[in-house]
């Protein structure tokens, strides 16, 4: 017995590296995860910080409708300058890289826009804002679909239900304080927080040794504007692009929709937004099932259906309605901002996945460029409907991103992947 022992302890067990590299992968990856959730939730903070003061900037500035729609496209500029560059750094140097300068650009640009007294100076923030966002979601969305290799789960839509918990909070926020701080101390103090906490975030990050972004040689790193090879990416691109068409305008125009068409005061009419936000974060929570389930396609269609009709037809009811009965309509419009959050919410990570596994293209790129056309309607949507505000009502201009959302939705037959 004690031969069989002595023989059982000197038996060796074999090492297996590959056992070992993978279980380091995962430590990285969980821990890439957690930063992940932080960072977006940081992003979606600082993107819409503004939100909920919107109306009290564009009257200290003094503008009109179009004025402010024609001020939004500097962070259209911005935003497609930042997703290309964002995609060729990210393909040659690792996201990581693209990080290191987006997350002190975009509080830079909100901070910019906090100390506006002047709409160059407003278009400059917008800038910066819209360059540092897209430079941000090009390379966040990258690093989330490496993590969701190495942790083989879809983590997608949860990373950007964070995103929305930072949208939903700094609005919340923004409309509880409106009545006793200053857009200008809001603004700056959201900046400097954001500013601080996405340091040690981003240290947290996969590493450009291990974030996979020029691995494999078969993939572009550079693509053509058209072709046949590019056609599924301008197909996802244009559906993305009709889904932050709508998002754009719930986040831009929805305060000033309730100030200005129904009556509502500050801090009420930023109820629509956080309704909005509240919507989308449940939907995005959810989103990751929906996509194992459904998958993107199916996903698409029923979101931008859902959101499209639901919203639309609040619209329609709820601004002739506020004149008569205000309680009525508030409740009848935010339930329309929450259709419209609910079926957007798990759009944008659709898109994205879809785009991810186009065949043959960098993951980066393929990003890159979906975002380009995507990002842009994000604050062309916007700019848009200032301008159709003022030729007819601001309730009729609304209802541009409704068509838009449902157009989304139609352009769900054109993603082919699982």
């Amino acid at each position: 017995m004690r031969t069989l022992r002595e023989n059982q302890r000197s038996v060796a067990i074999p090492f297996n590296p590959m056992s070992s590299q993978s279980a380091i992968a995962i430590k990285h990856g969980l821990r890439a995860r957690n930063a992940l959730w932080a960072s977006f939730l940081l992003m979606g903070a600082v993107s819409m910080g503004w939100v909920p003061r919107i109306p009290e900037i564009k009257d200290a500035i003094g503008l009109s409708n179009s004025q402010f729609g024609f001020l939004l496209l500097g962070a259209t500029l911005g935003s497609i300058t930042g997703a290309q560059l964002g995609g060729r750094v990210t393909h040659h140097f690792g996201s990581r890289r693209v990080v290191s300068y987006a997350i002190v650009l975009m509080p830079l640009g909100l901070a910019t826009m906090a100390v506006a007294n002047s709409a160059l100076v407003l278009f400059l923030g917008l800038f910066l804002m819209g360059f540092g966002y897209s430079s941000m979601d090009i390379a966040y969305n990258f690093q989330a679909t490496v993590v969701e290799k190495i942790l083989e789960r879809r983590w997608m839509s949860t990373f950007h239900a964070m995103w929305s918990v930072g949208a939903f909070l700094t609005t919340v926020l923004g409309g509880a304080i409106a009545r006793h701080v200053s857009p200008r101390t809001n603004l700056l103090i959201i900046a400097l927080i954001c500013l601080i906490a996405f340091i040690p975030a981003a240290c947290f990050l996969l590493s450009p040794e291990r974030d996979d972004h020029s691995i494999d040689e078969s993939h572009e790193g550079k693509i053509p504007l058209f072709g046949k090879k590019v056609m599924p990416l301008w197909w996802i691109g244009i559906g993305l692009l009709g889904a932050l068409i709508a998002e754009g305008a719930a986040s831009d125009w929805g305060a000033i929709l309730l100030r200005d068409e129904m009556g509502f005061d500050k801090g009420v009419n930023a109820t629509a937004f956080a309704s909005f936000s509240l919507a989308m974060i449940t939907s995005r929570f959810l989103g990751d099932r929906t996509l194992d389930r459904l998958g993107p396609a199916k996903t698409v269609r029923l979101s931008g259906y859902i959101g499209g009709f639901g919203w639309g037809a609040a619209l329609l009811i709820a601004v002739p309605l506020s004149q008569s009965h205000p309680a009525i309509a508030l409740v009848v419009i935010n339930l329309g901002f929450i259709c419209a959050g609910y079926g957007i919410g798990p759009m944008f990570p659709a898109f994205i996945v879809a785009a991810s596994k186009t065949p043959g293209v960098s993951p980066a790129v393929a990003m890159a460029r979906v975002g380009v056309i995507g990002l842009a309607g994000f604050f062309i949507g916007p700019t848009l409907i200032g301008l159709l505000s003022d030729v007819f009502t601001l309730q009729i201009a609304m209802l541009y991103p409704v068509v838009a959302l449902l157009f989304a939705g139609f352009l769900s037959r054109t993603i082919h992947v699982k």
